[in-house]
């Protein structure tokens, strides 16, 4: 199926965070998407609405009205890995709003992209979500199954564990993952890729123990300590910020 008019919402993931451009700006998975898309099918319209830090239920409220407005018949919605890095995070409670805005974007004549967050088994802190994260992914299919959605796979991917695929930060994809995380959602859509998209890299030399204490203690102090100060202060990665890409323009 060609599509005309795609339209990526989200947080920080969908927003390109990781993958800095060559102008200062952000690229990402959905940006490199809609080149694909662009290439396979001779052309298509792209906007991005995607503003890192975002809640499930903000972009449900504050991008799935704009994306409709914008008469898509692409949608990805990639949203509630924020929500379940909170303690007491309801998982069931968020399928219901992610299988709401799915009816909405169904009912509005736009197929739907979904993607399973990354399995953190092997992230410390982050790993401890893993449970609800995948609780979160069961519905995703199920959700899927029940309204003709497609689904990119990040839980099943092995290539996703390998640590050169993530940013420093560890929560964000390298340009290499995002640039794979594209053919895997292309891949998903049915569009013809090299398969090669989805074999691991060759593995990497083990790091001495020194080395891992020292990665891990700069880490919590660079990442995790004020990712903590922002949720007990009630701030946002997103603060201020506004969609990279409102208006759909041609690839």
């Amino acid at each position: 199926m060609a599509w005309q008019r795609f339209v990526a919402v989200g947080d920080s993931f969908t927003e390109g965070v990781g993958d800095p451009g060559p102008d200062g700006g952000l690229v990402g998975w959905a940006d490199r998407l809609a080149a694909l898309l662009s290439a396979a099918q001779g052309g298509v319209e792209y906007a991005n609405l995607a503003v890192r830090g975002r809640l499930l239920g903000q972009v449900v409220d504050e991008q799935l009205p704009a994306a409709l407005a914008l008469a898509p018949d692409l949608v990805s919605v990639v949203a509630g890995g924020n929500d379940l890095l909170r303690p007491g995070a309801d998982p069931d409670a968020l399928a219901a709003v992610m299988e709401d805005a799915v009816v909405r974007l169904r009912a509005g004549g736009a197929d739907v992209l979904l993607a399973t967050g990354v399995d953190p088994r092997a992230t410390p802190l982050i790993g401890r979500t893993r449970g609800r994260s995948a609780t979160y992914n069961a519905h995703l299919w199920s959700i899927a199954a029940r309204h003709g959605a497609h689904v990119l796979d990040q839980w099943g991917a092995a290539w996703v564990q390998d640590a050169r695929m993530w940013d420093v930060d560890r929560l964000h994809l390298a340009p290499e993952g995002h640039r794979r995380t594209a053919l895997a959602a292309a891949a998903a859509l049915g569009l013809s890729v090299d398969p090669a998209w989805a074999v691991p890299l060759d593995p990497a030399p083990p790091l001495a123990r020194r080395e891992r204490v020292a990665g891990e203690v700069a880490w919590v102090r660079s990442f995790v300590v004020p990712w903590v100060g922002r949720r007990l202060r009630g701030r946002s990665s997103g603060d201020g910020r506004t969609a990279k890409r409102p208006v759909p323009t041609p690839v």
